[in-house]
């Protein structure tokens, strides 16, 4: 009898342990993202830390628990001492910010791994490409280089663009080096800070982490999206092929882009009225077509070519387009393609929050004094037409030297070494220059050791 006791003692011990454990692992992210704005700095650290090893999960409780905070300190009408002056708030945002890895994250709720294996890891697991971006600085910090804080407030804080990252791509950044960073310090307690230089790169990666396509700097919202559909497209063909298969797939892809990028080029120049270079004038008739000179050479070409003479004819045309387009020319096509820099509310809400911020540092007591609607409006109508002709240009000048590096198998699986290239030649901020080029010893200065100081 005592033993029969006993067996029912140890069943009825184990079924509470167990509904106990269920109970605390269904509570615990709910607690930690309570404590993660602990006014003890210890405990927040610790739940953070703990949220931030759950992954997108561990976001994603941070948000749901604090919904409504979020939602009163991001929306477009929240007062402009509501977010500056709100300790609680301050340190909300400090938490998304950590679990996330991304400054503003409130804005666009997003995860970004830090460490490649584990971004590669869990895009094996569940199939979806990778969205690896490089960058001066880190995105956890206000003081990124602009690109990518500009990729805060354009790209990741529009609802669509993160809805689509967030569901079809796993998020990775990695730092190439720091920001450069001035203060100018007007001697009255004003004082300016500013970063210098840097640009940034978003990598289309497969799970393996091996170059699909690379949008290099600032795309405006449309443009950006339908690169990453086509990139996300070509991800989705190669599941399924061989390796062999794969090569040809690829290369066929970026020259295919090739070719529609120079003739959108052509096609913008012609309408703004611009002139386009001869020896990219379709001059001769093959088979009843009118190919370009770059499409005729690649008709002669063997699969024997070698990858320089690919990589030379690929790209004659793309130098001929920097050469030929003057900026009055540049100005007029990007005002063909407004539409794809048109900001979204969630953009121009974000905009209005960080600019009231910083008027209200300089004395302005109230939102409207801060910023009045014509001045917002002013606002962004000048980002959008700053962002218009980013797009253009870095579509139509760089992004047509990557698609012409990636044809070659020399990148096929080094993204360091293709990294390491764009820095060094597209973004002309090779790693073996420490000053980024804004220091050169062959310029005077009148200042003791030419104003260079080191901690």
């Amino acid at each position: 009898m005592r033993a029969k006791n006993f067996a029912l003692t140890l069943v009825i011990f184990s079924l509470v342990l167990v509904a106990s454990a269920t109970a605390y692992a269904s509570t615990r992210p709910e607690a930690l993202a309570r404590a993660a704005v602990s006014e003890n700095p210890s405990e927040s650290r610790a739940a953070i830390a703990e949220l931030r090893a759950l992954g997108p999960a561990g976001l994603q409780t941070l948000f749901a628990i604090h919904a409504d905070e979020i939602k009163r300190n991001t929306g477009a009408n929240t007062p402009a001492a509501s977010a500056k002056d709100n300790e609680s708030w301050k340190r909300l945002s400090a938490a998304l910010d950590a679990v996330s890895q991304q400054y503003d994250s409130a804005a666009s709720g997003l995860y970004w791994y830090t460490d490649f294996e584990q971004a590669r890891t869990e895009a094996r697991k569940q199939g979806k490409p990778i969205l690896s971006l490089r960058l001066l600085g880190n995105l956890s910090e206000e003081f990124s280089c602009a690109n990518s804080r500009f990729f805060r407030t354009v790209l990741y804080s529009n609802p669509h663009i993160a809805k689509m990252l967030g569901e079809r791509f796993i998020l990775h950044w990695k730092s190439v080096r720091p920001v450069p960073r001035v203060t100018i310090d007007y001697g009255d307690g004003r004082k300016l800070e500013r970063t210098l230089t840097g640009n940034s790169i978003h990598y289309i990666l497969d799970a393996e982490g091996r170059p699909l396509d690379a949008l290099p700097g600032l795309y405006g919202p449309q443009a950006f999206m339908r690169e990453l559909e086509q990139a996300e497209s070509v991800f989705k063909q190669l599941a399924t092929q061989t390796n062999a298969q794969r090569t040809e797939t690829l290369r066929a892809f970026h020259q295919t882009r090739l070719d529609a990028i120079t003739q959108a080029w052509k096609a913008d120049v012609q309408k703004v009225g611009g002139k386009i270079p001869t020896e990219i004038v379709e001059t001769e008739q093959i088979d009843g077509e009118t190919p370009s000179a770059r499409a005729a050479a690649r008709r002669a070409m063997s699969k024997a070519v070698t990858e320089v003479s690919i990589i030379n004819s690929i790209t004659y045309e793309p130098r001929l387009l920097e050469a030929a387009t003057d900026n009055a020319t540049w100005n007029k096509i990007a005002a063909l393609h407004s539409a794809d820099a048109k900001l979204d509310q969630a953009s121009i809400a974000l905009m209005r929050r960080q600019t009231i911020k910083t008027l209200n540092a300089e004395g302005a007591d109230t939102a409207a004094q801060a910023l009045a609607p014509d001045q917002l409006a002013r606002l962004v109508q000048n980002f959008e037409r700053y962002i218009a002709l980013d797009t253009v240009r870095n579509e139509y000048l760089m992004h047509t030297k990557l698609h012409a590096w990636l044809t070659s198998l020399r990148y096929s699986n080094n993204l360091e070494g293709l990294n390491e290239r764009v820095y060094s030649e597209l973004f002309l901020t090779p790693r073996n220059d420490p000053w980024l080029g804004l220091f050169s010893p062959d310029t005077y200065t009148a200042l003791e050791n030419s104003g260079v100081k080191s901690n």
